[in-house]
Order: structure tokens, then sequence, then C-alpha cells
């Protein structure tokens, strides 16, 4: 499950064309197991646009500050291949 942040903060900082290149990525891949979802404001409106990975029986992994083009290669590692791009992640923002 894909969850991007769509309050106004998320909105304001790019998040509606970020939450449809997920979908156009996925579909181009076809890739139809993979729910993408928005949710309201996730709480750190500085690192919008937030999308959250959910992958049964793994943590979360938060991406921050994303951007349309940053889809193409979470969804290739992360969704595909199982790897999290880690320089993408809120924990590489905060260091």
């Amino acid at each position: 499950r894909i969850v991007i942040g769509m309050a106004t903060c998320g909105i304001a900082a790019g998040a509606r064309p970020v939450m449809l290149e997920f979908v156009e990525e996925l579909k181009r891949r076809g890739i139809e197991n993979v729910t993408v979802a928005q949710t309201g404001c996730i709480g750190m409106c500085r690192l919008e646009p937030m999308v959250d990975v959910y992958v049964p029986g793994q943590e979360k992994v938060t991406y921050v500050h994303v951007k349309p083009e940053m889809v193409s290669r979470i969804v290739a590692e992360h969704i595909v291949n199982g790897r999290p791009v880690e320089e993408y992640t809120i924990g590489a923002a905060e260091k």
C-alpha cells in the first residue's frame, strides 16, 4: 500500500502530481496488487510531499520531499525488488 499525504501542506508542496505518477507507474508496469491511497496531514509539513510505503511483514518506510521523477525508482527498487531507496527516506533527510 502506498499512502500519499494530501493535506493542504502536501498539495501545496506538489503531492498531487506525485500521487498521479504512482498510479501511472504501477499501471505501466502492470502491478495490480498495490493500492495507492491518500491521507490527511502526516504531521511534518516541512518534509512534504511525503509518501508512506507499507509492505506486509515489514516496517513502514516514509519517503520525503518526493518528486514525480523519483517515483519510478521507488516502484522499481522498493515495490518490485523489496529494497527501500534509502536516500529518499525520512532517515536520510534527518541526517
